[in-house]
């Protein structure tokens, strides 16, 4: 049986789900989405990914259709409708049909509002207990002037670059630099290392994007005890560091122990990584002071 989509007002099944080749978001990547996992009935910070929704639409002047504690409900309901309580949820707003293959966004009326819910799982177990070998790409990060990396937008283009980049260097990540070679992140997640103690990770003015599991993370390390620092991060940071890791709502907490061929601590997901990792799974399941607690 294939699952329920919630389109614009109505739930249909995902082979009944279509959408117009004449929708600004298929011709011209004019969209919005946000990537949302569910654990056990708990939709992990839902409000926050509503929210960065909605800051993403207001920067491209996209009209939502619904109101945040509307789409709070739609995505519970979709999770219903299809019997889920652990899943990936994706929120999708196009700026809709309009003017045939004219960019004129404003002859765009009827936006388009998806809701897919689907069972889920990020990479394999076995990258979870033996970390992940990531390279720097040639492509760098959007710059901030340009297309700010705040906009979750449906070109996703510069990060499809450096995954092609990644994938033929036969890694399973890579990790860009900004036009002033930094470290902004990587195909689809934050970076943070650990060094003498305490966690670093770039700041957002660096080209990173605002996870939303990055600030869970820096939360939980806070309430552990650690210290957290956001300050430019160079390659040189990367390749000395105690440990390396990698968060995102798909990947969650995930450790680097190798980096353009410079082993990163003893060459296994560090102490304090894994520790984390454990932790967040209680903290994901809205059991956020037991997580800190035990």
């Amino acid at each position: 049986m294939s699952n329920y989509i919630f389109m614009n007002d109505e739930y249909v099944r995902e082979e009944d789900a279509k959408v117009s080749i004449y929708d600004h978001g298929f011709l011209f990547g004019d969209g919005v989405f946000e990537g949302i996992r569910a654990y056990n009935g708990n939709v992990f910070r839902l409000k926050e990914h509503i929210d960065r929704l909605f800051d993403s639409a207001k920067s491209l002047l996209m009209p939502v259709p619904y109101t945040a504690e509307e789409i709070e409900k739609i995505v519970e309901e979709t999770l219903k409708k299809n019997n889920l309580e652990t899943a990936y949820i994706r929120i999708i707003l196009t700026r809709g049909e309009g003017g045939g293959f004219s960019l004129d966004p404003f002859i765009c009326k009827s936006p388009q509002f998806i809701v897919i819910t689907v069972p889920f799982e990020a990479f394999s177990e076995r990258f979870y207990r033996s970390g992940i070998e990531i390279i720097t790409v040639p492509t760098r990060r959007n710059r901030s002037d340009v297309l700010s990396p705040q906009v979750k937008s449906l070109n996703y283009l510069n990060n499809i670059m450096v995954k092609i980049e990644a994938i033929t260097a036969g890694v399973q990540d890579g990790l860009m630099l900004n036009t002033e070679g930094y470290v902004a992140e990587g195909t689809t997640q934050n970076i943070f290392y650990l060094k003498k103690g305490v966690f670093y990770t770039p700041p957002c003015s660096q080209g990173a994007l605002e996870g939303i599991t990055r600030n869970a993370v820096m939360e939980l390390a806070h309430k552990l005890g650690f210290q957290v620092v956001e300050r430019s991060v160079t390659r040189h940071d990367i390749y000395t560091a105690d440990e390396v890791f990698m968060t995102g709502t798909a990947a969650e907490i995930i450790a680097v122990v190798k980096v353009d061929g410079r082993v990163i601590g003893d060459g296994k997901p560090g102490v304090q990584t894994k520790q984390l990792y454990e932790k967040y799974k209680l903290f994901v399941l809205g059991n956020e002071i037991e997580a800190v607690v035990n």
